[in-house]
């Protein structure tokens, strides 16, 4: 019956069984539950590492079952645990496979693939993307790491941007937390606000890209370096894969006019962002570049969260914040 929380039916079995007989040995618990003693014995073990008994000098079994609320309790979290952590390795699976598109994608010749237009420099990808911005429809999303743009880009967007809104285009921007802190950004949000664009921030963002009208998805094709060049797909399953990607960060995603959401054991959204990076091996500076701050700023977060779980290196610090519940289990 509980096999959907992650407990099997011997294991069922031999806690229903305590809880019917508290002081039961293991003979009784097999004869009560009808399993072999050897069998009980793997049950408890398994009852065990869910925490759905305790060790107990008192009980012949040698451990007392916690009550059936507190286990649904320390089931459902499990559960609740695992389906996060199987969101975190879909996410990074979907950034992944889009960066990897970009790369193997500026690695075919021009002429192999149709579906695949080349771009180099950043006036042919300034023009591109006018000329796309133009013949758009439908809907213009856009992810925009890298931290705040300046005073000067921001309002050189505004007239495409404001041509785009006029026809009827809907406009969905996903920038940094970080950029909350930036006066001319805050402004500038608020222009796109008052003529119908929708902005909303996260703590990190996979990689920079704009899809026009769920057909055509522009992606750098050097991460370190976007301005250096791009690819433009029009692959249908390309395209959706990488609509699929903006979707599930949209909906993670804070509107600009409310506060982002705290993260696990209440962490601020930033510091749980960096805790997920450190468990993941990631630099300073890679840190850095995802959260859109200085690397001085990722560094002092990065020790500050050690600090807190006591940990002397990142591998540790990850560990420590799975068992802390700061992060949940992988498998």
């Amino acid at each position: 019956m509980l096999d959907a929380l992650g407990l099997d039916a011997e294991a069922e079995a031999v806690y229903r069984r305590m809880l019917a007989d508290p002081r039961a040995g293991i003979a009784a618990l097999a004869l009560g539950s009808g399993l072999s003693e050897e069998r009980v014995r793997g049950g408890l073990d398994r009852l065990e590492a869910l925490a759905l008994v305790q060790p107990s000098a008192r009980e012949e079994s040698g451990f007392r079952a916690v009550g059936p609320e507190t286990a649904m309790e320390l089931l459902l979290a499990r559960q609740q645990a695992e389906l996060a952590a199987q969101q975190l390795r879909v996410e990074a699976s979907r950034a992944a496979a889009a960066q990897l598109i970009a790369e193997c994608s500026a690695l075919r010749p021009a002429a192999a693939d149709a579906s695949v237009e080349q771009l180099t420099g950043p006036e042919a990808i300034r023009e591109r993307l006018a000329g796309l911005a133009d013949a758009a429809r439908l809907e213009v999303a856009t992810f925009a790491p890298g931290g705040a743009h300046t005073e000067e880009d921001l309002r050189a967007s505004r007239r495409p941007n404001a041509a785009l809104l006029e026809r009827g285009v809907r406009m969905r921007t996903v920038y940094l937390d970080s950029v909350r802190n930036h006066r001319p950004t805050l402004e500038h949000v608020d222009w796109l606000h008052q003529h119908g664009g929708q902005v909303r921030t996260v703590p990190a963002l996979p990689v920079r890209m704009v899809l026009f009208d769920r057909r055509l998805a522009v992606l750098p094709t050097d991460t370190e370096d976007a301005r250096a060049g791009a690819v433009v797909l029009r692959g249908a399953g390309t395209v959706a894969a990488l609509y699929a990607l903006f979707e599930g960060v949209w909906e993670q995603a804070v509107p600009f006019g409310g506060l982002p959401a705290p993260g696990p054991d209440g962490l601020p959204a930033q510091e749980a962002a960096v805790l997920r990076m450190l468990a993941r091996g990631h630099t300073d500076e890679a840190i850095a570049k995802r959260l859109g701050v200085s690397p001085r700023t990722a560094r002092r977060l990065a020790a500050n969260l050690m600090e807190r779980l006591d940990a002397r290196s990142r591998f540790e610090a990850g560990v420590h914040a799975v068992q802390d519940g700061w992060l949940p289990a992988t498998r």
